[in-house]
């Protein structure tokens, strides 16, 4: 019996060790937006533990500054989350630093209406009433934008703030508005009764950095954070390249970690790969430049930005590292 507990003891302290060896990181709209797919792949195929990091699950993050505080309040504080939010953060005193780039396109977001609609494109939106998520999100900076590149004031449509993805849908589906906003997977779910207004990318730019990789500059200074950092990077950047090479066992293998369809996120997938959602780690100067153009828009952040203050290269590889 002395011997039997003697094995159950170190059996527990070893699976204790494991435990505390494994962490978690904060990935913004897991299980619904698609940023997560290369964290998804990367645990899927041990492409986080053959860089030396145990990486076991993903902390969501509702989006803006909920997934920032999420990061930072992580033991591995490391998330992909939206530059906004951690711009914002950084001038508001938090001690974060930006170590790779995410996703630099807004060419998922779309507008749309009921088929058969005599909407087709942005020009034909005055007078109307248009859903978008919420005052202050990427949608209502979309649309302030493109109100600006025709020339138009705010008061040419009704903006009517209408909630998630699946709220905008209703809306125009029940006539609450004209068209509203939408996105993967909703789009390819209902494009049979559905059609396109206008793009997000059409009016306002497609190369808009939504999402960046931060961590604290506690943890990038530490030499443990430096080697976890420098894994962690690499990790997601060959789960980033295995979506590319094989979309579709990529998109099942997303769909299972989000509880999806997966013959429908195969469809999705081909519409993400189509547009190069997905990054492999390069900072987009331009696209983070234009990021903060519709946040100044939106009143959120006044001023120059200096990149230099907030963005650490020292984690990524030679070749992606970009030039200020």
């Amino acid at each position: 019996m002395r011997v039997l507990r003697g094995i159950v003891i170190v059996i527990a302290t070893l699976l204790a060790g494991t435990a505390a060896r494994a962490d978690s990181v904060v990935v913004t709209h897991w299980g619904s937006a698609y940023y997560g797919a290369p964290y998804a792949v990367a645990m899927a195929k041990g492409f986080f533990k053959q860089n030396g990091v145990d990486i076991t699950g993903i902390t969501s993050g509702a989006g803006g500054g909920t997934s920032v505080r999420n990061t930072l309040a992580g033991d591995l504080p490391f998330g992909e989350v939206a530059l906004s939010a951690t711009v914002q953060a950084i001038q508001h005193g938090e001690p974060l630093v930006m170590v790779c780039g995410g996703t630099d396109t807004v060419g998922d977001i779309l507008w749309i209406a009921k088929k058969g609609s005599s909407l087709h494109a942005f020009a034909d939106l005055k007078g109307k009433r248009v859903g978008f998520t919420a005052p202050g999100s990427v949608t209502n900076m979309v649309l302030l934008m493109a109100l600006q590149k025709h020339g138009w004031d705010r008061s040419a449509f009704q903006m009517m703030p209408a909630g998630d993805i699946g709220a905008n849908l209703s809306a125009v589906l029940s006539g609450a508005v004209d068209t509203a906003m939408t996105g993967e997977p909703v789009w390819s779910e209902n494009e049979d009764k559905l059609q396109p207004v206008f793009w997000a990318k059409d009016e306002a730019g497609d190369r808009i950095t939504q999402n960046v990789c931060i961590t604290t500059r506690d943890f990038a200074a530490s030499k443990e954070g430096a080697a976890k950092l420098r894994a962690l990077l690499a990790a997601r950047r060959e789960g980033v390249r295995y979506v590319y090479a094989h979309p579709d066992e990529a998109a099942d293998i997303t769909a299972k970690a989000y509880n999806g369809d997966p013959v429908l996120y195969r469809k999705v997938f081909q519409h993400m790969i189509a547009m190069h959602y997905w990054e492999e780690g390069t900072f987009d100067y331009q696209g983070m430049n234009r990021m903060m153009d519709g946040l100044r828009i939106l009143g959120q952040i006044k001023g120059d930005v200096d990149w230099s203050k907030m963005v650490d290269t020292n984690f990524l590889p030679p070749d992606l590292k970009p030039h200020m």
